[in-house]
């Protein structure tokens, strides 16, 4: 190799290594401002009408910011309901609402609606399972979403109409300012007992919340 060429790929890597270094520090600095903003606001983190799922007394509480048209919050729901099933009475798990896609504001509504219909695991599964038929990237098929909806019992035309009542409207407001403090840009976003992922990953989920349950126990 020339030395012209030698030179070339000692820049590339200089660049790379500042590249990765530039954005292990800015997340770094990110986490740590989330945690203490968690710290400083707690009740930020669950509202009293948050969707949760678990033990209302476990020790561990999981808050997931989702988007039910996010790819990767998809993927992630089974793994987070696997390590409910792991611990039982150890976790419970909190779900904000992060509509971040176009067109997930008016489906977390028609969500947050099928509570009232008792309704809300069987509808988020639903949409979670046909979320390739209708969360196309910014042109989305509300009506493909509407229809998966339906198919487990839900009443779309009242959920539709529930969904504009001024209660479920503070839910969804409440939950993108409280995402919009915690500083939340990407969904998934976990928070476990206030603590962020020190990075993201299903193995960093898992040993966070095997840490808090360890410490419970202690």
């Amino acid at each position: 190799m020339n030395s012209k060429k030698m030179t070339v790929v000692v820049l590339l890597v200089i660049v790379l290594v500042a590249f990765f270094l530039g954005m292990n520090s800015y997340q770094k600095r990110v986490q740590e401002s989330q945690t203490e903003k968690v710290s400083k606001a707690e009740n930020r983190m669950v509202r009293f009408n948050s969707t949760t799922l678990g033990p209302q007394n476990a020790p561990v509480t999981i808050v997931e910011f989702f988007d039910p048209a996010c790819e990767t919050c998809r993927d992630f729901y089974p793994i987070v309901k696997d390590l409910m099933k792991m611990y039982p009475n150890d976790v419970r798990l909190v779900l904000r609402y992060a509509p971040f896609h176009a067109g997930s504001d008016k489906v977390v509504k028609l969500l947050e609606a099928s509570k009232r219909q008792g309704k809300y695991w069987q509808t988020l599964e639903a949409l979670l399972a046909a979320q390739p038929s209708w969360a196309g990237h910014g042109s989305p098929n509300l009506e493909a979403a509407y229809q998966a909806a339906a198919q487990i019992g839900l009443d779309v035309k009242k959920g539709l109409a529930d969904a504009q009542t001024p209660e479920i409207e503070a839910v969804v407001k409440q939950d993108v300012e409280d995402l919009t403090f915690l500083e939340v840009t990407k969904t998934p976003t976990f928070f476990v007992n206030g603590r962020g992922l020190p990075s993201f990953g299903p193995d960093q989920l898992a040993a966070l919340v095997a840490d808090e349950v360890a410490k419970s126990k202690k």
